[in-house]
């Protein structure tokens, strides 16, 4: 089974990841950060690295996708193959951070991709504000996130907003602001108990925890 989690950047992707992994002993898939070699280059220059910047995700997650078909375990993924196409990519074309010609071939590669492999089992999508996800970033620190435009966060998450307003795979919502399930055990409960609900079928294939 393949569980996957969405969201902005700052909204808590990989913190979830951890704890669904080690709640469940789930096998997690992390996104290639640290270790990126265009990360701290687009983000000082958007326009000359955001091609490289997209095309390295772009083959790294589907291999992970790959990777993640063939295995036995249930896999929990730190972002999915369809955020790089479907906001990141389009978000930077439309900033006039990538060129037609650039955002077209990578449209192209994107579309072949996914003629080859199948959306994850069950989506969990971080939603937050942009006050918060800033927040979130200023608190982690990391040297290269110092220089994010405000409007690229803004830009990403509208196209996130329009993204899971018309998904049709297996879905949760997590309103992210409030249920604050990295450092809240009853928060985390809250977010445990919905997945359980929703994998047994017990509930319809979209749910919002907002916490009531």
């Amino acid at each position: 089974m393949h569980v996957a989690i969405a969201g902005n950047i700052g909204s808590g992707k990989t913190t979830l990841t951890k704890m669904l992994a080690a709640h469940y002993g789930w096998t997690p898939k992390f996104e290639s950060v640290d270790f990126n070699p265009y990360l701290s280059d687009f983000y000082e220059d958007m326009e000359r690295w955001s091609f490289n910047l997209q095309i390295y995700f772009l083959n790294k997650r589907f291999k992970d996708v790959v990777e993640i078909s063939r295995c036995d375990d249930v896999v929990i993924q730190d972002r999915t193959i369809f955020e790089d196409a479907r906001i990141f990519a389009p978000n930077l074309h439309a900033m006039g951070l990538m060129s037609t010609r650039d955002f077209e071939n990578y449209t192209d590669l994107f579309d072949l991709m996914m003629s080859l492999v199948s959306p994850p089992d069950l989506l969990i999508y971080l939603r937050s504000t942009i006050p918060n996800l800033i927040s979130q970033i200023q608190k982690r620190g990391r040297e290269y996130e110092k220089s994010i435009r405000i409007d690229y966060i803004t830009g990403l998450n509208e196209r996130y907003e329009e993204w899971i307003k018309d998904y049709k795979g297996n879905l949760l919502i997590i309103d992210a602001d409030n249920i604050k399930f990295g450092n809240n055990p009853e928060d985390f409960a809250k977010v445990t108990d919905m997945i359980d609900a929703q994998m047994f079928g017990l509930f319809s294939p979209s749910k919002d925890i907002y916490g009531q």
